[in-house]
């Protein structure tokens, strides 16, 4: 005890170098532990795979894409009344007509109430039989109801023979007896080839016409009108019929050629 008490400062002094040696030969495995977890960490950054970068969401893009390509149009003739009023408007005949939607007068309102086929008509009529002065000659008649020169619409004849031509057909051959032959013509508008006969008539649509009629003004209408026929007095305008098919009419106003087109549902 004594001696403790007299080198207690040895003593301590030992403990403390003892635990310094001890410290210094932990200190390569301390290093070595810290490269490691360094050489770890290093390598955790560098070759760690990156996770995929999620999908971009093009939606908001996509929908103003869209709303471009199919541009807002404001309706400022049929629903605004603001700077489009709704009209009342008077007839011939003293009625009043509310003018709502713009198309209750004028050339919109037209109906079309009927259209007709117009046909181009070919008819063998007789045969003149040959002679020793000439060859058979066939008299065929010719109908053009869509034709504009009104002489043309009525039925009228012509002679021709074979080999001949004239302004709306060449009559490529004849066969059959003479009494009754097939006739092959050649259409000169078309090229196309047909045959006629007493019994087998040649006939195709030309055109059209329509029975139109105006609500606005009572009894107002215009049977059978045909392309270039003037509807008068539609709202104080005059229009041309310039289009006439199985599905529409086109109209046309003599004061500023703006078209309407008139749509048929039967």
């Amino acid at each position: 005890m004594n001696f403790i008490k007299k080198n207690y400062e040895k003593i301590l002094l030992g403990a403390v170098l003892l635990g310094l040696f001890g410290a210094v030969l932990l200190l390569p495995v301390v290093i070595a532990a810290d490269k490691a977890a360094q050489k770890a960490t290093e390598t955790s950054i560098v070759e760690t795979q990156p996770k995929p970068l999620k999908a971009l969401d093009m939606s908001g893009e996509s929908d103003i894409l869209t709303r471009i390509q199919s541009p807002y149009t404001l309706d400022l003739k049929t629903t605004n009344r603001l700077f489009n009023p709704m009209k009342w408007q008077k007839t011939a005949d003293g009625r009043l007509i509310e003018n709502k939607y713009g198309n209750e007068t004028g050339p919109e309102a037209v109906k079309i109430t009927n259209v007709k086929p117009l046909y181009f008509i070919l008819k063998l009529s007789s045969i003149e039989p040959a002679n020793q002065f000439s060859a058979a000659r066939y008299v065929i008649s010719m109908q053009r109801q869509g034709s504009t020169n009104p002489g043309l619409r009525s039925p009228r004849d012509t002679y021709i023979s074979v080999g001949e031509k004239n302004s709306t057909f060449l009559l490529v051959s004849a066969n059959g007896t003479p009494d009754s032959p097939q006739l092959v013509l050649q259409l000169n508008d078309s090229g196309e080839t047909i045959n006629l006969s007493k019994s087998q008539p040649y006939q195709s649509v030309d055109g059209y016409m329509a029975d139109l009629t105006y609500p606005p003004v009572l009894g107002k209408k215009w049977d059978n009108s045909r392309v270039g026929d003037v509807l008068k007095n539609i709202d104080s305008d005059d229009y041309i019929v310039v289009v006439i098919d199985q599905n529409e009419v086109v109209l046309s106003a003599e004061s500023n050629q703006k078209k309407t087109t008139l749509t048929y549902q039967p």
